[in-house]
């Protein structure tokens, strides 16, 4: 073990005259110096990890080995696993998009929405910071909210006038005109998107129309996929 000490001091030294001379030069050969620093680091503790594991275990050499192997393996996947953080992160996302309907899988700046069975695209919004859930209707000139959903939202109910004229399912009927302060699906997020509020009992769900999709810079439906893509 004192053999071990000297062999991981010398090394050390070693290091730091290494980095000293090449101080100016900014790197070791082909790595800077602060990353030559880290490698340096990491392989003396990786050494002194290993050499305190055999002293241990000398008389077991097989089981220190086994030990010493099992500790590696389960460094590279936790390497791998922060190396392919993202990856396995937009892999859940897309999983979760399948399986639970509305849930939004966000690539940078696209969101992608599943369709559902009834082949519907459902959208799990936020309206003011409060969840709502929508449908896609791009026959909708504006997104439209259920009197529910708005006096969830917080929107002045008591105040709006149902004054605007809107066709439905169910025949022409009068919605009040508002103003959200902000409108997020996914990572795309837009502030005073002008909306409507459907009456008592006239909507079933909110509607996701155009004045919220002509902010975008672009969307599609590719198959059973709705991409929205925002500006950087």
């Amino acid at each position: 073990m004192r053999r071990l000490l000297w062999v991981l001091l010398l090394s050390l030294a070693l290091v730091l005259v290494i980095l000293v001379a090449r101080h100016d030069e900014g790197t070791v050969g082909s790595l800077s110096t602060g990353d030559f620093a880290s490698l340096a680091v990491k392989l003396v503790i990786l050494v002194a990890v290993g050499g305190a594991v055999l002293t241990l275990f000398r008389d077991r050499f097989s089981h220190a080995l086994e030990s010493a192997l099992l500790w590696v393996v389960i460094g590279l996947l936790l390497v791998l696993a922060y190396t392919y953080r993202f990856d396995v992160r937009d892999a859940s996302d897309r999983v979760l998009a399948e399986l639970i309907p509305g849930h939004a899988a966000v690539h940078g700046h696209t969101v992608e929405l599943a369709r559902s069975h009834g082949g519907d695209f459902p959208i799990s919004a936020q309206v003011n910071g409060v969840r709502i859930s929508m449908i896609l209707d791009t026959g909708a000139s504006t997104v439209v909210l259920t009197n529910e959903a708005a006096k969830a939202a917080g929107l002045p109910l008591d105040m709006v006038k149902y004054s605007v004229n809107v066709d439905t399912a169910n025949g022409r009927a009068l919605a009040a005109a508002v103003t959200p302060d902000r409108v997020v699906i996914g990572g795309i997020a837009e502030r005073s998107i002008p909306a409507l509020i459907a009456q008592p009992g006239q909507l079933k769900t909110s509607l996701l129309g155009m004045s919220f999709l002509n902010r975008l810079q672009g969307w599609e439906v590719r198959g059973d996929k709705l991409l929205m893509r925002a500006y950087p």
